[in-house]
C-alpha cells in the first residue's frame, strides 16, 4: 500500500504517522526528542525514528514509504530544506531535507514550519476546509500564524511570513525576547494568560485553564485578567485581518481549548474593531494537537502530486 511519512517534531517530543494515499492514518507513534543530550542527538533522534517508521511500513504495508514530510519549530528555510535555528532544540542550519532524504534511501522529503504545516492541514482538511483564504493562529506558549491561500501557505520572502505574535498591540509594555516591546504574545499567549493570572489570583502554579474556569465561575480577579488578553489578542487580530482580509480566522492551541468562554468575548471585541474591513467568520481549529502531523502528511504528497482530501480514523 502506497504511504508517506509524517514527522511533527516538538520542543520536547515527535508526533509521527504513516498516511495513505486517501489521508488514512495507517500507524501514529511517539518518540521523545532526546533533547537533553544536544543538538545532535535531537537529529539523530528525528532521523532514526523516520528509519524505524520506513521499516514499519515496509514490513506491513508491503513497500517502503514513497516520500516523507517533516515539520520542526523554529526558523525554517524550506526551499534549501535547512533547519536554520530553533531555540528549543538548539541547532541552527540543519540541513536536515537532505539528511532524512539519505537515511530514507533517497525518497523526497519536504520540511516545514510546525505552525504553518499545522495551518496547512487546517486549512485544507481541518476548521477552514472550503475556504480560499485564512489565517490560522494558535495560542500556546507563543503565536504564531499561518496565511492560506488556495490551499496552500505563504512562507513569505525570507521563511518569516505569519508571525502575528509579534506585531506591537501595547506600545512600550513588556520585554519580548525578539527585542520588541509590546508584542501581542506577551500578552495574549497561553503563557501571558498564566502568568497574569498566576500573579493576580497569587497562585504560583495558576496555569490558563485555571483562569478561564475562574472566568466561568464569575470571579473579577480572572474576569479582569481574561478580558485584557482577549483585547490584546483582538487588537493584534484586527491588525491581520486588515493587511490579510481572510475570509476564515483560525484560532488553536491551549488558549482555544476555553471554548466560548474565550470565542463568545473574541467575536464580540473583533467586531468593535473592524470599521470598513470584512468581518470574517472566526472558528475554532479542528485538528487538535494532530494538526502538525497531518500537515507534513499533506507535505509529503504535495511532492508525489497526490494530496489526499480527508483523514479517516488511525488504525494501529
Amino acid at each position: 500500500m502506497r504511504h508517506v511519512i509524517a514527522l511533527d517534531v516538538g520542543g520536547t517530543g515527535m508526533k509521527a504517522a504513516l498516511v495513505g494515499a486517501d489521508g488514512e492514518l495507517l500507524h501514529q507513534a511517539r518518540r521523545a526528542t532526546g533533547r537533553e543530550r544536544g543538538p545532535d542527538s535531537v537529529v539523530e533522534s528525528i532521523l532514526a525514528f523516520a528509519a524505524d517508521l520506513r521499516a514499519h511500513g515496509e514490513r506491513h504495508f508491503g513497500e517502503p514509504a514513497a516520500a516523507a514530510g517533516v515539520a520542526v519549530p523554529g526558523i525554517v528555510d524550506a526551499d534549501r530544506g535547512i533547519a536554520a535555528y530553533s531555540a528549543n532544540l538548539g541547532w541552527r542550519d540543519v540541513p536536515l531535507r537532505d539528511l532524512l532524504s539519505e537515511r530514507l534511501n533517497g525518497v523526497p522529503v519536504a520540511l516545514g514550519h510546525d505552525v504553518r504545516t499545522g495551518g496547512l492541514a487546517e486549512g485544507r482538511i481541518g476548521a477552514g476546509r472550503g475556504a480560499d483564504r485564512f489565517l490560522f493562529v494558535p495560542l500556546g506558549t507563543g503565536i504564531a500564524g499561518a496565511i492560506g491561500i488556495d490551499g496552500r501557505v505563504e512562507a513569505g520572502a525570507h521563511g518569516f511570513a505569519g508571525e502575528i505574535g509579534h506585531i506591537v498591540v501595547r506600545p512600550g509594555g513588556i520585554p519580548c525576547p525578539c527585542g520588541q516591546r509590546g508584542c501581542l504574545e506577551r500578552f495574549a499567549s497561553a503563557a501571558a494568560v498564566s502568568e497574569a493570572w498566576a500573579e493576580a489570583s497569587g497562585a504560583p502554579d495558576a496555569d490558563a485553564a485555571d483562569c478561564a474556569k475562574a472566568v466561568e465561575s464569575g470571579d473579577p480577579r480572572a474576569l479582569t485578567v481574561w478580558q485584557e488578553a482577549v483585547d490584546a489578542l483582538a487588537d493584534g487580530l484586527v491588525t491581520a485581518l486588515t493587511l490579510l482580509d481572510p475570509r476564515t480566522l483560525i484560532i488553536g492551541g491551549g488558549l482555544a481549548e476555553a471554548g466560548e468562554t474565550l470565542f463568545t468575548p473574541l467575536r464580540a471585541a473583533v467586531e468593535r474593531r473592524v470599521t470598513f474591513q470584512k468581518l470574517p467568520t472566526i472558528v475554532p481549529a479542528a485538528l487538535g494537537d494532530t494538526a502538525g502531523c497531518l500537515g507534513a502528511g499533506l507535505l509529503a504528497w504535495d511532492l508525489l502530486s497526490t494530496a489526499p482530501t480527508a483523514p479517516s480514523e488511525v488504525t494501529t
